[in-house]
């Protein structure tokens, strides 16, 4: 993802902000899953 913003940076590690941002896509997926009524046992 890094490397389309920044192609000529040459970056060895991934920085931390990636992992954020997988970590709420996925959070924020099983939110949307419970709410939108995908499998929630009526939850809402």
């Amino acid at each position: 993802m890094l490397e389309n913003f920044l192609p000529h940076a040459m970056l060895k590690a991934k920085p931390n902000l990636e992992l954020r941002i997988r970590t709420l896509k996925k959070d924020w997926a099983t939110v949307y899953d419970m709410l939108s009524g995908k499998e929630n046992n009526n939850f809402s």
